[in-house]
């Protein structure tokens, strides 16, 4: 070195640049491929806890237009037993998760109880062992895992490929229920909290168009978040078990 003064000429518009070029490739990112969302409710349990922070596939079912429902490419859609984000029906800008039950064209039945049929064929129901089912599900706290396996029964129901465990309140009151024909580009949907879910009982099939993605992997979970930022988890009470599991 030769002690003169180094020249910052172009230094920032190279460092523009590159803060440009990063910031679109996460908007591509975010756009085309993955997105964050946090759980709000106990509608999936036990799939889903409360404050669980999952990431969702954008690109499961095809490529859309940037910040539109159109798509530039499709290679699939929604397979029975996927856990879906989609947009309300009745407010576009809240989100909603539940898990695809019916598919287009199908005739789906739901009994007060919960129990599902589909073109006349009840879905299969194995029971499970309250005890054994609580303490499979990470991080659920000792508190909260007395209070399920004393107040639910657990179910496993067969889906296609996958087999989730619902639960069933024993002293809830009859449920919403009904038959229901899903019409074309559509699905029904339901939440694994069977006696506490707003699903397509309530608001009816779901159009395909209106969903966002599948939901993939819980890449953060806690027990609380900060008191002044109700989506950003309290360090010390994260649910350390619960980490990259894929959901199911």
């Amino acid at each position: 070195m030769d002690g003169r003064p180094r020249s910052l000429k172009g230094t920032w518009p190279r460092a523009l640049a590159e803060l440009g070029a990063a910031l679109l490739f996460v908007l591509a990112v975010r756009w085309a491929l993955f997105e964050p969302y946090v759980i709000p409710s106990g509608s999936m349990l036990p799939t889903l806890l409360v404050h669980d922070h999952i990431l969702v596939n954008k690109f499961a079912y095809g490529l859309r237009l940037p910040f539109t429902s159109r798509y530039v490419a499709r290679w699939g859609g929604p397979a029975r037993g996927d856990v879906v984000v989609f947009r309300s029906l009745e407010d576009p800008s809240v989100y909603i998760i539940k898990r695809v039950i019916g598919l287009s064209g199908e005739d789906v039945a739901v009994a007060p109880t919960g129990a599902v049929s589909i073109d006349g064929r009840p879905l299969a129901l194995e029971p499970v062992d309250a005890g054994a089912a609580v303490r499979e599900v990470p991080g659920w706290t000792a508190e909260e895992r007395g209070e399920f396996s004393s107040s639910y029964t657990f179910f496993r129901e067969s889906l296609g490929s996958v087999k989730p465990v619902t639960i069933h309140e024993l002293d809830a009151a009859p449920g919403a229920g009904g038959s229901f024909r899903v019409p074309e580009g559509h699905v029904f949907v339901m939440g694994d909290n069977r006696d506490n879910s707003g699903d397509s009982r309530v608001f009816g099939p779901v159009p395909v168009e209106s969903i966002l993605g599948r939901a993939a992997v819980i890449w953060l979970s806690c027990e609380e978040t900060l008191r002044d930022a109700s989506r950003v988890c309290d360090p010390g009470t994260v649910r350390w078990r619960r980490m990259f599991g894929a959901v199911r």
